[in-house]
């Protein structure tokens, strides 16, 4: 919770035989640990750790698949070489042992949202956190309890709990954790050898812990914040001097100092428009002087214009050019694909006897008879 969320007083609940002097004050101050900031990744992370120590370790005993006699039967049987049970009579003879493969083988405490998103049933509960007198300490008998309970809101919580009891699916069963509940509130005491502890630990899901042993597994089980926690005054009265405060550090906790959140008021838009932070931040800035974006020359004909007037009338003159010569290069494609008439052709093949009869005279062959008419020419 943070400091400008937090109630300054918090009310201390009266029980119903409470003497005129057990009350006492009829407020409180609420502690600086419960105006600390919430750190759901740390009680995540320490809730695993301490959960793990109470894990017995087991694992299969590494006898596991050789308490046999198997050996392999070798080659020339039509059988693998696994190793085999020996002996005859029972379906176990003859199986494969030792190998792996084979059958038998080796191998937050004090905001109501977060105490509601975590299930507990706090809709009669007249304010969190919960503080009672310190005469609730004093109750000997379950049924007591249950009317302190009853008192002050917390027993549909309880009831909850009880209601939620129901075996567990799985080998846990056989494991010594048969069953599973949900939890209901937990009770902080602040006197050593109160009685409550003795009338509080036969309802189901309802814990007791003492101020000074407040464990996180009990705080937030499952690594999840927001356990339902019923205060005495007591208890509640000693929590500063148990965590210490933003000022001060603990007196049971050595060298223990509070986190301090960095910002105490989240409201962003009424720190800044403070006359106190107005008066000394420097005036907006209404006129803006950014650079000019640079364009690209080559790319741009706007940019190289300004740099060469001239451009514009090179580039026309190139486009121009371009243009006559993929004009003239069609107009030759077309006339070699255009199709001759008869008296042109008949023009061409003349020419071209023509011009054979003047090479062949100009020739240095023609005195020879047999390679002249081996050109078919006649002398």
């Amino acid at each position: 919770m943070s400091a400008a969320a937090a109630r300054p007083l918090v009310t201390v609940q009266s029980l119903e035989n409470d003497m005129a002097t057990d009350g006492g004050a009829a407020s409180l101050p609420l502690p600086d640990v419960m105006k600390a900031a919430i750190r759901p990744d740390i009680v995540s992370f320490v809730h695993g750790q301490i959960s793990n120590n109470a894990r017995q370790p087991y694992a299969v005993s590494k006898r596991a698949g050789h308490q046999t006699s198997a050996e392999s039967w070798g080659t020339g049987r039509a059988v693998s070489r696994i190793p085999r049970v020996a002996g005859g009579g029972t379906h176990r003879a003859g199986q494969g042992a030792f190998a792996p493969r084979c059958r038998f083988g080796d191998r937050g405490f004090a905001v109501p949202s977060l105490v509601l998103a975590r299930g507990h049933k706090i809709e009669e509960v007249p304010e969190l956190p919960l503080v009672v007198s310190d005469s609730a300490e004093a109750v000997e008998k379950t049924s007591s309890a249950l009317k302190i309970l009853k008192q002050v809101g917390a027993l549909a919580d309880a009831e909850k709990a009880k209601d939620s009891q129901a075996i567990r699916a799985g080998k846990g069963k056989m494991r010594n954790r048969r069953y599973i509940s949900r939890k209901g509130p937990l009770v902080v005491y602040g006197n050593e050898g109160s009685k409550l502890v003795k009338a509080f630990r036969n309802i189901p899901g309802v814990d007791v812990a003492h101020v000074s042993r407040l464990n996180l597994l009990k705080l937030a089980p499952g690594g999840h914040i927001g356990r339902f926690i019923v205060w005495t005054k007591s208890a509640f009265e000693k929590l500063d001097e148990v965590y210490g405060t933003f000022e001060n550090p603990s007196e049971k906790k050595s060298g223990y100092v509070l986190p301090r959140a960095k910002m105490l008021n989240a409201d962003l838009a009424r720190i800044i428009n403070s006359d106190e932070l107005q008066s000394v931040v420097k005036p907006i800035k209404k006129e803006v002087n950014r650079a000019p974006l640079k364009k690209n020359p080559l790319k741009n004909l706007n940019v190289m214009l300004k740099l060469n007037p001239y451009a514009k009338a090179a580039k026309r003159m190139a486009l121009l050019a371009e243009a006559q010569r993929v004009k003239a290069k069609q107009e030759k494609l077309d006339k070699k694909r255009k199709p001759i008439t008869k008296e042109e052709a008949a023009s061409i093949k003349s020419a071209s006897k023509g011009w054979y009869k003047t090479m062949i005279s100009y020739s240095d062959y023609t005195e020879f008879e047999n390679f002249t008419k081996w050109l078919g020419v006649s002398q």
